[in-house]
């Protein structure tokens, strides 16, 4: 297991709570590229799909396209336990979740139609390899200027150290092992939190002012403790009509075999 990965899991295994439904926010799309929508028009009613970092499966059982089956893994057993739980709201829903790491994945090779990858670590040559000729990959990923004016004022956050985009890095791994057709998108969001008690949740469940570099995961150190004297000058700038603002800059990925 690499080092990045380790801190991942041990950051969702200390946390302990994934349950984002009790945070109050309005999203705002400024850009049309849609991940869900976007595996849907890669994939038919027949397709066997592999979605990574699925973690408890909530997006994946609301939002994933029908296909013949789609298959959830996540490094967490902590994150499995929760989704096998929240499958059954989804009787219905033909997948299933698997403990496993995305960067030693044991799926035989040329297995699956279409490999989708929301907000986590991907290997691209390993992913390549469990593809069907001409299978589909859709990237979801974090963005360095993610949450940008945020992380600067706290002089942290998730990539703020990192040199290169991890939109770019994941560009030319693909390249580097043979992807052909790749298409890379901007996104841009809005998300409005509704009170600070909101958007402090939001920062204590998620690792956006962690120090977690994708260049140098060895600097990686959660921290549970928000600096209250910062936060509050963060909602004092960004405090609107709709909301405390937290803008969103994410990349989307497509590529073939």
């Amino acid at each position: 297991m690499k080092k990045e990965q380790r801190h991942e899991i041990e950051f969702y295994e200390e946390l302990g709570n994934w349950d984002f439904s009790d945070i109050e926010c309005e999203e705002e799309k400024l850009t049309d590229w849609d991940f869900y929508e976007t595996i849907r028009e890669n994939s038919d009613s027949g397709s066997l799909a592999l979605d990574l970092g699925t973690g408890a499966g909530e997006k994946l059982l609301e939002s994933y396209p029908e296909v013949g089956m789609v298959i959830g893994t996540d490094l967490s057993g902590a994150m499995i336990k929760t989704a096998k739980e929240n499958k059954k709201k989804f009787p219905g829903k033909r997948v299933k979740f698997v403990q496993m790491d995305n960067l030693e994945m044991t799926f035989p090779a040329e297995t699956f139609d279409i490999v989708s990858a929301r907000h986590t670590i991907i290997d691209a040559k390993q992913i390549y390899d469990v593809l069907v000729p001409n299978g589909s990959l859709v990237i979801q990923g974090i963005d360095k200027e993610d949450c940008w004016e945020i992380k600067e004022l706290f002089g942290r956050g998730q990539g703020f150290k990192d040199k290169m985009a991890i939109s770019e890095k994941d560009y030319q791994d693909l390249v580097e092992v043979g992807f052909s057709k790749i298409e890379r998108f901007e996104i841009f969001e809005n998300e409005y939190y509704k009170t600070r008690e909101d958007l402090l949740a939001l920062l204590l469940k998620t690792p956006i002012l962690d120090d977690f570099s994708e260049e140098n995961p060895t600097g990686w150190n959660h921290r549970k403790t928000i600096e209250n004297d910062l936060f509050e000058e963060y909602v004092r700038r960004y405090q609107t009509d709709r909301g405390i603002l937290l803008k969103r800059r994410l990349y989307g990925i497509v590529a073939k075999k």
